[in-house]
């Protein structure tokens, strides 16, 4: 016998308002994780969106799971509500009826091949096995084999003493500037001039050693024909400007640390290579 629609319609309604304030508490919830949300991404930091995203996340499955539930149960009380006794009956009936099993199928009919004439052009060889070679037991050679009865001899090895690795450590080379042949002493100078002398030193040199490597062809010349001065003017002209330029506090000193490099590196050691010198010194030449 069917239920009664309106009792069936009472406990749906029923049912209904006792799971309203579960889901309205559920949509507050949702509610207040999505304005969480919302403030969080007005953050720089995208680290404080996660904790409010993935409390709505939980929220909204809560509440659909919720609603899917609710949806469910009422289709299918009302489904039920409006079935007819005859329909109750038929269901009953045809729940009742135990389906026969399906009959089980012949067995297939496998095709029967002429029979030849003759037996022996048919039948196939008979096809041996073959015979796997005994494994023989696996045999320590006797050179292996450790003798039995005998001590075996430990080695002991004397431990090498660690010794200390001295590295020698050679001091940094200090430009020790040529004293001049007169009374003149490098040392009584004050800090300021020793120091100017050592640029100028390191500055002529540097400019000779420069010139001889871009005009390799016209140092060779000049040294034979004894000329450097006239051949390489225009390099030298330039290089003593610079060494003027920085080193004028020095020029009355008794040294030319520019006509010195000359000599030794554009003029090989040879004064007379040069030819006539064109620049002032202080130092008296013969």
């Amino acid at each position: 016998m069917a239920a009664d629609p309106n009792a069936v319609e009472q406990a749906v309604s029923r049912t209904l308002r006792d799971n309203l304030g579960r889901i309205q508490r559920m949509s507050e919830e949702l509610h207040q994780a999505i304005s969480d949300l919302v403030s969080a991404c007005a953050s720089n930091r995208a680290a404080n969106a996660l904790p409010p995203m993935v409390r709505a996340q939980t929220s909204a499955a809560s509440l659909s799971a919720a609603l899917e539930a609710l949806t469910r149960f009422v289709t299918t009380s009302l489904q039920s509500s409006l079935r007819s006794p005859f329909e109750d009956e038929m269901l009953r009936l045809t729940s009742a009826v135990v389906a026969e099993p399906p009959p089980a199928p012949d067995p297939p009919v496998e095709p029967r091949l002429p029979k030849p004439m003759d037996e022996g052009l048919w039948a196939a060889p008979p096809i041996e096995a073959p015979q796997l070679p005994e494994l023989s037991r696996f045999e320590m050679p006797p050179s292996v084999e450790a003798p039995r009865g005998e001590p075996v001899p430990v080695f002991v090895h004397e431990s090498i003493p660690q010794v200390d690795q001295v590295i020698a450590v050679e001091p940094p080379l200090e430009i020790e500037l040529p004293e001049p042949e007169s009374g003149f002493s490098l040392a009584s100078l004050p800090a300021d001039e020793q120091e100017l002398h050592r640029r100028a030193y390191r500055v002529a040199k540097v400019s000779m050693q420069d010139i001889k490597l871009l005009r390799p062809e016209d140092v060779r010349a000049g040294r034979e024909n004894r000329d450097l001065c006239i051949r390489l003017r225009d390099d030298i002209e330039k290089a003593h400007k610079e060494y003027d330029r920085r080193f004028q506090a020095i020029q009355s000193h008794p040294v030319d640390y520019f006509y010195d490099w000359m000599v030794e590196i554009l003029a090989g050691g040879n004064p007379e290579a040069l030819g006539a010198y064109p620049y002032p010194s202080p130092v008296l030449r013969h």
